[in-house]
Parts: C-alpha cells; structure tokens; sequence
C-alpha cells in the first residue's frame, strides 16, 4: 500500500481520493478545474501525482493523450460546455460534485 500523497496546501490525500483523481484524469470529459474544484490539485499537481502512481509506460501514454484531447483543458472546450460530467452520466459514488 502506497502512502498518502501530501498536496501544496498540506493535505493528505487518501487511497481512495488518489484513485479518483486517477480516474478523473483518465477520463477525457472530466477538466482539470473539475479536479482542481474537488480536490485542491491543480494540472502541475495532476501530472506529479499520475508520473509517481502509474507505471512510466503509462504516465507517457496519459501524457500524450491528455495533450491532444480538447476537454480536459478548459480553454480548448467548446463555449456550450459548462458542466464537469455528462448530463447522462451515472451519479458517481465518492465524487462530491456528481450531484450537480
């Protein structure tokens, strides 16, 4: 088991947040301001948080996707969108906003 990873702000993330902040930077449609909004991370913080849980193989496969995908940065979104999830997308568990 993984220990907690401390964030700038001097928060410790728990297993289970770092496995969500996983799954929302994998997630094409989840921005980086959705995680930022939850969790305090900003896309610096992503990134050192995903080179230092995933394998390197991984990392640099998330890396080069995250770099051509227009959704996870919100400057590159189309103006219509102004949600963090679909609007048909399944309440999520432990996901504070998914009940927006």
């Amino acid at each position: 088991m993984k220990s907690p990873i401390a964030t700038p702000e001097n928060l410790e993330l728990t297993e289970i947040a770092i496995d969500r902040i996983i799954e929302m930077a994998w997630e094409d449609r989840t921005p980086f301001d959705a995680i930022k909004f939850q969790f305090g991370l900003v896309e610096a913080d992503v990134k050192a948080l995903m080179k230092k849980e995933l394998k390197f193989s991984s990392y640099k496969l998330w890396r080069k996707r995250v770099e051509n995908c227009k959704t996870k940065h919100e400057a590159k979104r189309a103006e219509g969108i102004d949600r963090f999830k679909c609007n048909r997308q399944r309440a999520i568990s432990s996901n504070k906003i998914s009940k927006r």
